[in-house]
């Protein structure tokens, strides 16, 4: 099954739309303020009421779980799209292992690096600024390849999960999670939510699915998508919540824009239209993918 729905411009168009988009002080001081400014995640949560940022970490937490059996100080991760960093913090410091970090903004990666020489983990942690379309990295090298959140916002996100295999060794993992379409979901349904990302396409499980499956991998996806609709419930509470306080941090026109977007994602997530959930795949020791 393809994409849900597709968009016009290249890829590198969209690379540096979503470049700028997380680049804004806005965005950082909105993920700070209402996020906890660390692991940038929808949520699993215990209760609706929980905190958005214990919820989005539990969600780095489960993520690992799927791949513990292989990671230790012999192992090195690639955390595809890494924002500040939270996800390659705490596959370190759990870990013991290496984490090589990739994401399109050089300010996130300043953000991340002086985050990592604070906590101590700049030794186990390697940041750098680039495509998830053209990874820089020799075939094989790595055990376990990560992303959360992230390939919603890539154009060619069947060209960045082969990428993504191309760099995973025999027998190692690939581990993430998607703000997706619901399979029988109409476009017009959920594109005026999308647009304050600039996200102009999602894809299906299905579509990841199949895509996986044509990589050669073995796979499954846990549907979690009840979170999700917590998840946005949450956010736009907090917003709502904390308006005065979020007017001294963020311009009034990017708060004007979440006041009106939010309502819209939590509408579209009560109502069943997306899909959120954790994919997890293994390559086989032999890879051949299906032509």
């Amino acid at each position: 099954m393809s994409d849900h729905t597709r968009g016009g411009g290249s890829a590198a168009d969209h690379e540096e739309s979503t470049r700028r988009y997380y680049e804004s002080g806005d965005v950082d001081a909105f993920y700070d303020a209402v996020w906890g400014g660390e692991d940038i995640h929808v949520g699993l949560y215990a209760h609706p009421q929980e905190a958005i940022a214990g919820a989005s970490h539990r969600t780095v937490q489960h993520a690992a779980d799927r791949v513990a059996d292989l990671l230790g100080p012999d192992a090195t991760v690639l955390d595809l799209g890494s924002g500040y960093g939270g996800s390659a913090r705490a596959l370190a410091e759990r870990f013991g292992c290496r984490v090589v970090a990739v994401d399109l903004s050089e300010g996130h990666n300043r953000r991340h690096r002086a985050a990592n020489t604070r906590r101590g983990l700049d030794g186990l942690i390697e940041v750098v600024t680039g495509s998830l379309n053209h990874l820089p990295y020799e075939a094989g090298r790595f055990d376990v390849v990560w992303s959360l959140e992230v390939l919603c916002h890539v154009e060619e996100r069947g060209g960045a999960l082969a990428e993504a295999v191309r760099v995973l060794k025999p027998g190692g993992a690939l581990v993430f999670s998607d703000i997706m379409a619901a399979e029988e979901t109409p476009a017009g349904a959920i594109r005026p939510a999308l647009s304050r990302l600039g996200v102009q396409s999602l894809a299906t499980p299905s579509s990841y699915l199949e895509t996986l499956s044509g990589l050669g991998l073995k796979s499954d996806f846990e549907d979690r998508s009840a979170d999700l609709a917590t998840h946005y419930a949450r956010l736009e509470q907090e917003v709502r919540r904390r308006t005065p306080e979020l007017r001294g941090a963020i311009s009034a026109a990017y708060l004007d824009d979440l006041l009106a977007n939010l309502p819209l994602w939590t509408d579209i997530t009560r109502r069943g239209l997306l899909r959120w959930g954790l994919f997890h795949a293994r390559r086989t020791a032999s890879l051949s993918p299906r032509r």
